[in-house]
């Protein structure tokens, strides 16, 4: 029997302007995604370095920045970094694990355009960090920091490699301040999107973070408490 040779699917249409890849072996299952934003087009995490991947995104006219949320997302950035020349963000505590690359690095906040913000939120790893589109009423980017639960909730997942659990709880606290109903209409999780059974993003996403932090904050003994607009020191 002769085997027919592997496929890789072609990235899907999320919402205007953004597509999703399959979830990538290299990066634990970890989902990408891609912003067509005239010139400053932006691939979150690292997809699959394959040729259906690399196709597509050469047809949308390259990529200008490599952002990263966490760690476990980095997957082959050495070789897309190479095919496509672009930069490549990072949150400045996860930048070590990137030694022979040049890369941009942020502490708290960083803009790439007029309509894409780069939060830190700390938690699922030190330099765990979320993408901010305020297009389509406002989509957040949240890599591991929020995953869809079986009731396609924004969820934090306590794991025996989350790094700080109350700085993890913090961090919602703070997407909770820096948005609202208007302005945070859709979440795109980094993995785990077979949960959301086709649906491709977590709607309503302002309102169910905000349910899911009060079960949350009522669950956790210590007071979560944001500090001004970064509530980390």
């Amino acid at each position: 029997m002769i085997q027919q040779p592997f496929v890789s699917k072609s990235p899907q249409f999320v919402l205007e302007n953004i597509f999703a890849f399959s979830p990538n072996r290299d990066t634990l299952g970890g989902t990408s995604y891609f912003i067509v934003d005239n010139q400053t087009n932006i691939l979150i995490d690292c997809p699959a370095d394959n040729e259906t991947n690399q196709k597509f995104l050469s047809e949308q006219g390259g990529v200008k920045w490599l952002y990263i949320t966490h760690r476990s997302a980095i997957g082959k950035a050495q070789e897309i970094q190479k095919a496509f020349n672009c930069e490549i963000l990072i949150q400045e505590q996860e930048a070590y694990l990137l030694p022979n690359l040049k890369v941009t690095t942020f502490e708290q906040e960083f803009n790439l355009s007029q309509h894409i913000t780069a939060f830190w939120t700390p938690g699922h790893s030190p330099g765990s960090s979320c993408l901010y589109y305020s297009e389509n009423g406002g989509v957040l980017f949240t890599g591991r920091h929020l995953l869809p639960n079986s009731q396609a909730q924004p969820v934090p997942l306590r794991i025996a490699k989350t790094f700080h659990w109350p700085r993890q709880l913090q961090s919602i606290k703070f997407l909770i301040d820096q948005f609202s109903q208007e302005t945070l209409q859709y979440i795109c999780p980094g993995a785990n999107t077979g949960a959301l059974r086709g649906k491709r993003v977590i709607e309503s996403a302002y309102d169910k973070l905000a349910s899911v932090f009060v079960r949350l904050s009522e669950s956790y003994s210590s007071p979560i408490i944001g500090c001004g607009k970064f509530p980390y020191s």
